[in-house]
């Protein structure tokens, strides 16, 4: 898939949240979501000894709250000027099943790519 302009600004979008919503080690990854009429929604992970929430996954629950039926465009981006980093396993699960045609984000920030979540790499069996 081309990347688009659209899609370059998402990966600013997440990398803005990044830099200035991941400051603590409670926080360390932030995403950003186009729905489909062009909204951009983003979230933040959440590290907790209890457990904790990807950001992907905030950001389905954030889509669902603001009634957002479809995403078009997810990425991830780390704090710190980490990279782009590829949706968990469980999270590939839950983008696939809740947006079967849902594009993301991966690869190197210089030259990122497109892929359909379900061309990610399944995740493996244990």
């Amino acid at each position: 898939m081309t990347m688009r302009d659209t899609d370059r600004a998402l990966v600013q979008a997440a990398s803005a949240v990044a830099k200035l919503r991941c400051r603590s080690a409670a926080h360390t990854l932030a995403t950003a979501a186009r729905t489909a009429d062009g909204r951009v929604i983003s979230a933040v992970n959440v590290v907790h000894v209890a457990g904790g929430a990807c950001p992907e996954t905030i950001a389905v629950g954030t889509a669902a709250t603001q009634g957002v039926g479809e995403l078009e465009t997810i990425v991830t981006v780390g704090d710190r000027g980490r990279s782009i980093v590829t949706p968990c396993a469980a999270c590939r699960q839950l983008l696939t099943d809740r947006y079967p045609a849902l594009r993301v984000i991966v690869g190197n920030p210089e030259d990122p790519k497109v892929l359909p979540v379900t061309d990610l790499t399944p995740p493996t069996p244990h």
